[in-house]
C-alpha cells in the first residue's frame, strides 16, 4: 500500500515522553507558587514601635519572583533538552523488538519463510507479538511446502495419463491394421482417470478455500447412505459391512461431509482381506464432539507408514497391487474436509491388521 510519510512512531513517542516531562515540571512550578509564594508579601514589613527588633530577613514577593522566573525557565529548558534526548533513547529501547519484526516480515514478504525473529527476554506484549509471528511463519512456510509438494504430485500424476494417452495415439498411428476398440477402450480408461484425478483435485482445492454453506448434518445418516450406496462394491469384494451409531449432529456441508464418508468406507472396502474382510462404521457423540470412526481389516499397517498416508498421492503398499488404487487423494480429500470444517483425523494401525480411521467434528447446537 503507498502512503504519504510521516512522523516514525519514535518521533511521536520522544515528543510524548518531552511533553509529559514539560507538563510534570510547569505543574510542579505551578504548585510551588500557589503554595509557597502566594503567602509571601508584597512589600516590606512595617514593625511597630516597642516590639522587639529580630535581626531575619523578610523576603518581598516581587524580588523572589525576579530571582525565580529566570530559574524555572532554565528548569523548563532543562527538562525539555533532557526530556527530548531521553525519550529517543527510551523509545529506540522500546522499538528495537518491533524493527526486528519488521524485518522478518520483510524478508517474509520476498519469499524467505525460514527466518524466524526468536526474540530473547521474558513475556511480554512484543514477545507475544514476536511468537506468534513465528508460529505464523512456521504455519505458513509448512502449508506452502506442502502446496509445493502437492503441485508436483498433481503434475506428475496427471501427466501420466496424458503421456499414456500420447503413446496410445502414437500406435496407433503407426499401426492402422491394431483394434480399433481395444484402443477406444484403453483411452476410454485413461481418460476417465484423469478426469477422476482433476475432479479430486477441485474437490481439494474446494474444501481448502472453505467455500461451501454450513447446515445441520447427521453423521449417521450419512454413513448409512455411504455404506448403502458402496454395499454392491462390498459385496463384490466379499466384504461385510456393519454400521452402528447414534444421532451425531454437526454442522458443515453435507456434499463434502457425504465424501467424506464415502472415501473411508471405499478405502475400508477396497484395501482389506478379500473374500473375508469386514467393515465397521460407527458414529458416536462426546461432550463436545461428534465422531465417526471407520474401522476395517486387512494387512499390518506400522504407525510410521499410517502417518503419511493422508498426503496426497501416497499409497500403501497393498494399494499398488489393487484394481482400485485410485488416484491417491482419497485420504488427503477426507483430511481436507476435515480440517475445513475444524475437526481432526486420525488413523491407527490395528494390532489383527487393518485400519481404524476416527474423524472428530465440532458437535452442533441442534441435538
Amino acid at each position: 500500500m503507498d502512503r504519504a510519510p510521516g512522523p516514525s512512531v519514535r518521533l511521536r513517542l520522544t515528543l510524548s515522553y518531552a511533553g509529559f516531562l514539560m507538563l510534570a515540571g510547569a505543574l510542579l512550578l505551578a504548585a510551588v507558587w500557589l503554595f509557597l509564594l502566594r503567602y509571601v508579601p508584597e512589600r516590606a514589613l512595617i514593625v511597630p514601635s516597642g516590639t522587639p527588633i529580630r535581626y531575619d530577613v523578610f523576603p518581598v514577593r516581587s524580588n523572589l519572583l525576579r530571582v525565580f522566573a529566570p530559574r524555572a525557565a532554565g528548569v523548563l529548558a532543562f527538562l525539555l533538552v533532557f526530556g527530548l534526548v531521553g525519550g529517543w533513547f527510551l523509545a529506540g529501547r522500546m522499538l528495537a523488538p518491533l524493527t526486528r519484526v519488521t524485518e522478518a516480515t520483510r524478508k517474509a514478504a520476498n519469499g524467505s519463510l525460514s527466518h524466524r525473529i526468536r526474540l530473547p527476554g521474558r513475556r511480554d506484549e512484543f514477545r507475544e507479538l514476536a511468537d506468534a509471528f513465528d508460529t505464523m511463519l512456521a504455519r505458513l512456510d509448512a502449508h506452502v511446502a506442502e502446496q509445493r509438494r502437492f503441485a508436483a504430485n498433481a503434475s506428475h500424476e496427471l501427466r501420466t495419463p496424458l503421456a499414456i494417452s500420447k503413446a496410445l495415439l502414437d500406435v496407433a498411428r503407426t499401426d492402422p491394421e491394431r483394434d480399433t476398440a481395444e484402443l477406444l477402450d484403453r483411452l476410454h480408461a485413461v481418460n476417465a482417470r484423469a478426469i477422476d484425478l482433476t475432479e479430486a483435485l477441485l474437490l481439494v482445492s474446494r474444501a481448502e478455500q472453505r467455500s461451501f454453506e454450513r447446515e445441520d448434518v447427521d453423521l449417521s445418516l450419512l454413513a448409512e447412505e455411504a455404506t448403502e450406496t458402496l454395499l454392491p462394491l462390498a459385496e463384490k469384494h466379499g466384504i461385510s459391512l456393519e454400521t452402528s451409531g447414534e444421532f451425531a449432529p454437526t454442522t458443515g456441508s453435507e456434499a463434502l461431509l457425504l465424501q467424506l464418508t464415502m472415501n473411508l468406507v471405499h478405502n475400508a472396502i477396497v484395501h482389506n482381506v478379500p473374500g473375508q474382510g469386514h467393515v465397521w462404521v460407527r458414529t458416536a457423540v462426546l461432550p463436545d464432539a461428534v465422531t465417526l470412526t471407520v474401522e476395517n481389516t486387512g494387512e499390518r499397517l506400522s504407525p510410521e507408514l499410517a502417518a503419511t498416508l493422508t498426503e496426497p498421492f501416497r499409497r500403501g503398499t497393498e494399494r499398488v497391487h489393487s484394481d482400485h488404487a485410485g488416484a491417491g487423494l482419497g485420504l488427503a480429500i477426507v483430511r481436507t474436509i476435515a480440517h475445513a470444517h475444524d475437526g481432526t483425523l486420525t488413523l491407527t494401525p490395528r494390532p489383527s491388521g487393518g485400519l481404524r480411521i476416527t474423524v472428530e467434528l465440532p458437535v452442533s447446537g441442534a441435538g
